[in-house]
Order: structure tokens, then sequence, then C-alpha cells
């Protein structure tokens, strides 16, 4: 059997949990550059306020109604559901995370104790200790754990625990379950299916497992397996990321190489923690850039480039360096930029590097590797950038003397004074970083 623990509306629930008062309130989290709603409670929900709305058009959708509105801190949410996280593996026989609110737990050994008992007494003690609501489900295999835990998230008669461990559970559950909610099926398929008549889980599973295959491929048969109770999803399959991306719109346009390249140096650096949280490193750095398309009057331009290296790693400086040399290969100047973001891929587990003789060399790679280690610690420690390379950090600017003919206008953003990543992406409503800062820590006077 296998469990699913899933924190309820993450991010609004963790800014909730300094925020008693807005219990029962509708309450949004933002994107970066509070751009527009990546997270809503269910009474925002209710109101009908769409995930991916603008924040700008929310008076004008909803006028007269209160919206508490939150900028993203995801060093807040980071920190809280590691806590989450931390409760969930020491109850449980094998735990695996799949991201940065669900966790994949094994109850292997667990036979004898009863599951829905388990699952309840899991969701009290981590609201208790943490202050987030979680949805639990469990089922045979990960796919149908996913189901339930959908059934658990969206009926509270469940009491928060989903159990599917009979056949007639087990249909009964796929006939009341969308196609298009199924983990696994994606916009692409789910149009096709729907083309051929298929609308529910059930519905999915009564086809032939052959016809599956040959329109669907392996990635389709494996869910059409795993909804008829077969286990078939290898865990690695749903820890391991084989790419991942650290990418910004900026607040305004940005002209200027020396900023953007910290941009994509902060980029960089959060691959590279990414890559070590879970033991792997990269054999390939990619770099994007382009200009806004919404601007038709200003020139367009857009472009990305791989750099390769040699041994696979995981170390910051070594990542920000191929970064910023991929950047330099693709600038161009006399345009105005507003997005740029770092992919790095072939990932592989840090434990299994084929060496390269003409890269390699052991005294330099293990003197990073202390230095990347003692860095993540000290940021664990004290909170995100308190230790930064200088790549990372955006320089002293002066003032000009005429600022209404500056070429690049986010300069008047960070003019005057040094910046970090996290302060230079807008964040008008960014509540305080509580558990990770000692500066801002609650205020109970």
């Amino acid at each position: 059997m296998y469990a699913v623990i899933d924190c309820d509306n993450c991010y609004v629930s963790c800014e909730r949990v300094f925020r008693p008062d807005l219990n029962g309130k509708p309450v949004v989290v933002l994107s970066n550059n509070d751009g527009c709603v990546v997270a809503r409670s269910k009474e925002a929900k209710l109101m009908g306020i769409k995930a991916g709305t603008p924040y700008y058009q929310l008076k004008d959708l909803f006028p007269g109604q209160e919206i508490h509105c939150f900028s993203s801190n995801y060093e807040l949410y980071g920190d809280l559901t590691a806590r989450v996280m931390s409760i969930v593996r020491k109850a449980s026989p094998e735990f695996w995370r799949y991201s940065i609110d669900e966790a994949f737990v094994e109850l292997k050994g667990m036979e004898h104790i009863e599951l829905k008992k388990w699952g309840e007494d899991l969701h009290k003690q981590i609201l208790k200790w943490v202050g987030i609501p979680v949805s639990i489900g469990i089922a045979p295999t990960k796919t149908l754990a996913k189901c339930a835990d959908r059934f658990a998230k969206d009926y509270p008669g469940y009491n928060h625990c989903c159990v599917i461990d009979s056949e007639e559970k087990r249909v009964k559950a796929l006939k009341l379950f969308e196609i298009g909610e199924v983990w696994g099926i994606g916009r692409r398929f789910k149009s096709r299916l729907e083309d051929y008549g298929v609308a529910t889980a059930f519905d999915f599973i009564s086809k032939p497992q052959s016809w599956v295959k040959h329109e669907f491929h392996l990635p389709g048969e494996r869910t059409w397996m795993e909804l008829n109770g077969i286990d078939c999803i290898p865990m690695e399959d749903t820890t391991t990321k084989k790419s991942i991306c650290t990418s910004r719109s900026f607040p305004s346009n940005i002209g200027d190489i020396e900023t953007v390249r910290t941009h994509v140096s902060n980029f960089a650096a959060r691959c590279a923690e990414k890559l070590r949280r879970q033991n792997t490193v990269c054999s390939l750095v990619t770099v994007f850039v382009h200009t806004n398309r919404f601007r038709e009057d200003l020139p367009q331009y857009g472009n990305s480039i791989s750099v390769s290296l040699l041994t696979p790693d995981n170390s910051t400086q070594v990542i920000v360096s191929k970064a910023c040399e991929a950047l330099a290969a693709i600038w161009r100047p006399y345009f105005q930029y507003k997005k740029a973001g770092v992919i790095v891929s072939d990932i592989q587990p840090s434990n299994a590097v084929q060496t390269n003789f003409l890269d390699f060399d052991d005294k330099t790679h293990e003197k990073l590797q202390r230095l990347d280690s003692a860095i993540d610690r000290i940021n664990r420690l004290l909170g995100d950038e308190t230790i930064v390379l200088g790549a990372q950090q955006y320089p002293l600017q002066k003032e000009p003397t005429d600022t209404k003919n500056t070429t690049n206008p986010h300069d008047e953003k960070i003019r005057g004074k040094s910046m970090s990543f996290r302060d230079a992406i807008k964040h008008e409503f960014r509540s305080k970083n509580y558990t990770t800062r000692w500066s801002d820590l609650l205020d109970t006077k």
C-alpha cells in the first residue's frame, strides 16, 4: 500500500499559520513580481477567482469584495513544508518527497495497523505541530493513492484521509473521477481520450490494454495498469527530476548585461542548490533570454544556448561560471530584456559520475564540495542568501545626474544600494520570514 500526503492549498495555508485571522476569508498568493494568482483558498475559489488571473484585474473582476493578497514567499513555504515532511518521514517506513508540498509513503510492515486511523492521526499531528492541514490518500498503487488523496481533499466526510483498499471502492472511485484529473494524464492526453468517448477513469480502464499501449505508449499503459491496481511506476521516476529550470520575468526591461548576468548567476545558483538537495549532478547548462513580446514598439530578440560540462557537477561556482559563459555567447546589446532563465539537464546520481581526465582535478573538486557544503549549512541555519557568490550580488551603482535619461529603467530600482536576488523581484505584499530570519521573528506585543 502507498500513501500520498499533500498539503491543502499549501501557500495559502503557510500564510495563515501566522495570520489565523484570515481563516475563512478569501486569500490568494501571487506569482513572482506580483504578476498573477498562483494559489487560492477555498473561499477565493468559490468567489470565482481563477488560477492565472492577473493581479491588476482582481479589483475590476470582483468590485467591492475583500481579497487578501500575498506575494510569494518561498523561503517561508519551504521551511514550513520541510517541517511537515519531517513529521511524515518519522511516521513512515519509507518516504519519498515528490514536491514542495507532497510526499509518497510506502506502507511496508503496516498491515496490522488500521491505515484510516493512521492517516487521520497523522493529519491531526501535523495540524497541531505545524498548523498546516493535509489530505492523505491510501491505495495499492501510487496513481490510485493520488485519486484517494483528491477525494480526501474535496469531501470533508473522509476526515482528511481516504483509503481505497477493496475492488468495490476502486471501481466506485474511478467511476466518479474525471479523466483529466488522473495523475499522468496531461492536457494533450485528455483531449485525445475525450475524442474517444473517455470521460472518467473507469472509462479509461475499460479500454483494452493493447489499445492503450498503441495509442498512448508506455506512459499511458503505466497509468492504465496503476488504475487497475497493478503497481508499476518506479519510485525513482517520482523523485528525481530529469531537468531543473529556474527563470523569472524582470520587474521592468533591462538593457545592460551586468544586471542580467547577476540574475542569471542567481538562477544558476538556485539550480545548483536543487541538484545538491537531491544528490544529483548535471552535464548540461542551458541559458535563455528574451525581450517583452507584448512591447510591439520595441525591437524583439530571443535566444538560448547550451554549454556542456566535461565532468558532471553540482558546484555553484562551476554552474554559475558556465551560465555566465553561455549568456555572453547569446547576449546582444541595444535590446531591452524582460526574462531570462537557466536549465540544468542530463541529470544523474552524484555517486555515479564518470570523470573526464582532461577536466577533473581531485583537489579542486574536493575544495568546491566542502565550500558548497559549508555555504548550504550556513544558509539553512541563518536564512537563504546569508552567503552568496560575488556574481550573485547586484552592484552598488552611482546616482546619475539625470534619471530621466537613464538607458535602463531597472537601474532606478536598484540604484544607490546593493541588492540580493530576493530583493530584485517585485513583492509588495510579501509576509515576513518568521521561521528563518532573526530580524523577522514574530512580535507578540
